[in-house]
């Protein structure tokens, strides 16, 4: 008798293949047999007139603290994933000496836009190393497999402290820890090292995130352990400075895939070709031998924001003397035309990668209290101030001063435009992923970007078939990312399911909940279309609810193929 049997579904098996109308059956935890099965099993469902494929694997993700409090790691198994990294961007938790705790959570719930008090409330440290680390999530029993980065920022504070967001040069007995750190990574199973030169990354209080203002030797001491141990995978959100140049030649010194996040890489309508010069330099440096790629993003970048944390804006050094203020005193600074005026001149000379490039029809009104203003609610900033007659920039600070800084705007800054971003979806050098999910919570939930690729780019607009859109989501980035075993749904493979309607897959609306450790808030979304989801052979959600396990089925990868 078979642990489960599906029947009937549309099966896919992640690779790009044809579908074929099956039943799957799982024993132990894996694929045990497809086809026209007579057995019976313990658990079956009907699958009739639903789609069967491998869960949807997910590259870039930032759950390394709210995985010590819940080990659903919500919202992203009932959005379809199955399998996720964390330690995106070398920003994370471990290794963490218990001095420095409130230090990493510090910066990180400004980094990855996370609240604080949750931080500081929920997470559980029962680590210090890596190692232990990892000990933790075993026993904690994630419901998603989970493969961690080791991080150069949190490395770097583990080793300098709080002198490593203000000491560029590390001594040499300092660079010989970080490089260990790494080495212990590696060794404990880390699935790689990831790094951030990123402008948009800065940390708590307006300090820069560690790895921002490391030199480029540093990096490259640091990449070099990759080399040596001959396996992992390299990730930077490069900003300006790791330029593809440098990136080719780190893969090329380190023999490693090594991967690009920017978003200078997205499609943006004020410089409509720059994104697809980055993949069209990524597939040149791969066809000289040297494995580099470009993770690519299916979803508009849209940020929820208000004034008193204006996440996207602080880039502009204009916002500097914001950082660290509370309300009142930002209130003050916003209505000073000095400030007003070194902001104009920001947009006028743009760092590159910076996020608001100065269009402000990119930004709507999503929320205001100021009665008047109710009637702006979905307008861009640029049409409010035509009707107010004001200049845009004025008219955006003077609406916030208004309702006290807590109006909440939508910043829509790219990948706004389907002609523009196809291409790059469909690019060879592109990877798709980067949903950020358990992270910017704050202001968005992207964690659904695989039900939204199958929803608008398969379903909607046709531009790419099904089994080919599966195969973009399970099957290629786990190659791309040596996960051995998974994103597959052939006989032998790791039960990892997805069940779904092609016609009703997709995600909802965003959604406020109070369920954070500490009372506090978060966007979520919700799918539409799925009927349930396994992670090695174990239902975790059945399409509306998680179901409750003791211990989750994930496992903890650390085995990955060269």
């Amino acid at each position: 008798m078979h642990d489960l049997i599906i029947r009937g579904a549309q099966v896919f098996d992640g690779q790009g293949n044809s579908p074929v109308i099956a039943d799957v059956a799982v024993d132990q935890g894996r694929v045990s047999a497809i086809g026209q099965l007579t057995g019976q099993a313990r658990e079956e469902v009907d699958a009739k007139g639903l789609a069967l494929m491998p869960g949807i694997v997910d590259l870039h993700t930032h759950y390394d603290a709210q995985i010590t409090w819940d080990k659903t790691m919500s919202p992203s198994p009932a959005l379809g994933v199955t399998t996720t990294v964390i330690g995106n961007c070398g920003f994370g938790i471990a290794p963490c000496p218990a001095d420095l705790r409130e230090t990493m959570l510090k910066n990180l719930s400004v980094v990855e836009g996370m609240d604080l008090q949750a931080l500081l409330t929920g997470v559980n440290f029962e680590f210090e190393s890596f190692s232990e680390y990892m000990d933790q999530i075993r026993r904690i029993g994630p419901y998603l497999n989970t493969a961690v980065f080791a991080g150069h920022s949190v490395i770097r504070t583990a080793v300098m402290g709080e002198a490593a967001s203000e000491q560029s040069e590390p001594t040499d007995l300092q660079m010989q820890a970080m490089r260990a750190l790494v080495k212990d990574a590696m060794d404990a199973g880390a699935i790689g090292f990831a790094s951030s030169f990123s402008p948009n990354h800065s940390g708590f209080g307006g300090r820069p995130m560690p790895s921002t203002i490391a030199t480029e030797n540093e990096l490259r001491a640091l990449t070099d352990v990759l080399g040596e141990c001959e396996r992992g995978v390299f990730m930077m959100a490069t900003g300006s400075r790791a330029s593809t140049a440098v990136m080719e030649s780190i893969a090329c010194d380190t023999r490693r895939p090594t991967f690009i996040s920017t978003v200078l890489s997205m499609y943006n309508e004020a410089t409509p070709k720059l994104g697809l010069e980055y993949y069209d330099q990524c597939a040149a440096a791969q066809a000289r031998g040297n494995p580099l790629y470009m993770l690519t993003s299916c979803q508009p970048l849209s940020f929820d924001f208000s004034l008193t944390d204006p996440y996207i804006l602080l880039s502009h050094s204009a916002f500097d003397p914001i950082k660290g203020l509370n309300a009142q005193d930002m209130a003050k600074v916003y209505s000073d035309p000095g400030f007003r005026a070194a902001f104009r001149e920001n947009l006028k000379h743009p760092k590159p990668g910076i996020l608001f490039l100065g269009n402000w029809s990119n930004i709507e009104i999503n929320v205001t209290h100021v009665p008047e203003y109710v009637q702006y609610e979905g307008m861009t900033i640029t049409q409010v101030a035509a009707k107010l007659g004001l200049d845009p920039l004025d008219a955006f600070f003077e609406i916030a001063l208004k309702d006290q800084l807590t109006t909440q705007f939508v910043g829509k800054f790219f990948n706004n435009n389907d002609e523009g971003v196809a291409p790059l979806l469909k690019h060879s050098a592109g990877v798709i992923t980067l949903s950020d999910a358990g992270a910017h919570l704050i202001y968005m939930c992207d964690a659904g970007f695989g039900l939204h690729f199958l929803g608008h780019w398969v379903r909607e607009t046709g531009q790419f078939t099904l089994q080919e859109g599966i195969r973009r989501l399970t099957s290629h980035p786990a190659d791309c990312f040596k996960i051995a075993g998974r994103g597959r749904l052939v006989v032998g493979a790791a039960a990892d399911l997805l069940l779904f309607d092609p016609q009703a897959v997709g995600i909802s609306k965003l959604q406020t909940r109070h369920d954070l450790p500490g009372g506090g808030s978060r966007m979520v979304r919700e799918s539409t279309g799925v009927h349930g989801v396994w992670v090695n052979g174990v239902k975790v959600h059945d399409g509306k609810n998680y179901v409750e396990l003791e211990h989750g089925p994930g496992a903890v990868l650390t085995q990955f193929s060269q």
